[in-house]
């Protein structure tokens, strides 16, 4: 297994979308603040609206609404968690901060933050007090949400990562012992894989996650969607290259993945009309939780990989990077800092990150030594 998981991505990534390579790097720590004693007070008669994504494993909104009820229960404050999808979240966040009304913490994805900077609540004050007490964040995050290297204007909640999952009995009988590790060989095995019957399939529609897997595809034969001076420079020689290559793979693809919704490489895996893909931890999770026995059975022929190396020479792979938003027309921002300082101290978010068996890397160094990792080993390559 490559070294180059999510914890990888969030350590080392630049996080935006001109980045061609994924690097890495140590925890960022903010000295501005020490690390015990900080807490907000709310104010009088709060109570708080929160938008999030909806859950894509059943245990993180259970362990995430346990712990709301205990936030609720501790500062007499009310909640309310509205859910949308992935594709759902982006546009109502975006009439939200320009209308100036709406929920007063969004929970939402990628670089969404970075589209209306001047709309959001500066989070410096609780960004500080994290990185100090849970070992520093990941670069990722500052790229994402300290932009301008000063005005923290969201929080990290992590990743949900990017691996090649994949039947293991279906690659054998296609030839392959091991899942390739370079382009080449992972076009060759798509082709042996539809000539036995058992095609991939990789999402092709507005999937906000599993759709990231095209970043690669570009990134990985040294493709970009624009320079460090912020010139596009997707028309290049690479960027025609990786497309003829993604020509040859959708050859290979199961018909429909056009139309490919973030749900929809889960359902067919699961249905045993694919035998790879890629996605977060959510498959293995369903061959552990669901009742139904044709499910159960794939558990132990599910294996996860990481991302085949282009002609780039180094791995690229794209994870779906989650923020946390306090929106600045909220009349509660208090009470908005002090439940997402809550949310991320270890007495909630540890129990949280194990809830959703393993489907969100943490944004906090400290948070990479929890069980969930290593209490099965095909969760580690998500951490």
């Amino acid at each position: 297994m490559s070294e180059f998981n999510r914890r990888k991505f969030l350590e080392g990534s630049a996080g935006v979308a001109a980045a061609a390579t994924l690097g890495t790097g140590a925890a960022v720590f903010s000295p501005a603040i020490h690390a015990q004693g900080l807490t907000f007070k709310p104010e009088k008669g709060a109570k708080l609206r929160v938008l999030r994504w909806s859950r894509f494993v059943q245990g993180d909104i259970d362990a995430y609404m346990v712990n709301v009820k205990k936030f609720t229960e501790k500062t007499g404050i009310e909640v309310r968690i509205d859910n949308e999808g992935w594709e759902d979240v982006r546009p109502k966040a975006a009439v939200a901060a320009n209308s100036g009304a709406g929920p007063d913490i969004i929970l939402s994805t990628n670089d969404d933050a970075n589209l209306y900077p001047e709309k959001l609540l500066d989070v410096t004050d609780l960004a500080d007090y994290l990185g100090k007490k849970y070992g520093g964040w990941y670069p990722a995050n500052e790229a994402y949400l300290r932009p301008d290297g000063k005005r923290w204007i969201g929080i990290g909640l992590g990743a949900a990562g990017a691996m090649m999952v994949y039947r293991q009995s279906h690659l054998k009988a296609a030839g392959f012992d091991t899942f390739p590790k370079d382009t080449a060989g992972f076009l060759a095995m798509l082709k042996a894989l539809q000539a036995k019957g058992t095609p991939g399939g990789f999402a092709l529609g507005n999937a906000t996650g599993d759709g990231l897997w095209t970043n690669w595809l570009i990134w990985s034969h040294g493709g970009q969607l624009v320079d460090k001076n912020n010139k596009v420079i997707i028309d290049s020689p690479e960027t025609i290259k990786a497309l003829e290559y993604a020509k040859e793979l959708y050859a290979t693809f199961i018909p429909g993945t056009l139309s490919w919704l973030d749900p929809n490489n889960n359902k067919a895996f699961l249905d045993g009309q694919i035998s790879v893909t890629n996605n977060g931890i959510s498959i293995y999770y369903a061959t552990k939780t669901s009742p139904d026995p044709k499910v159960q059975a794939l558990k132990e022929d599910v294996q996860h990989a990481a991302y085949p190396i282009g002609p780039v020479g180094v791995p690229t792979e794209s994870h779906l990077f989650f923020n946390q938003m306090v929106m600045k027309y909220t009349k509660y921002p208090q009470a908005a800092k002090e439940f997402l300082r809550f949310m991320m101290e270890k007495e909630q978010f540890d129990p949280w990150l194990t809830g959703s068996g393993g489907y969100v890397a943490p944004p906090l160094a400290e948070y990479a030594k929890s069980a969930i990792w290593t209490s099965d080993p095909k969760h580690t390559p998500y951490r």
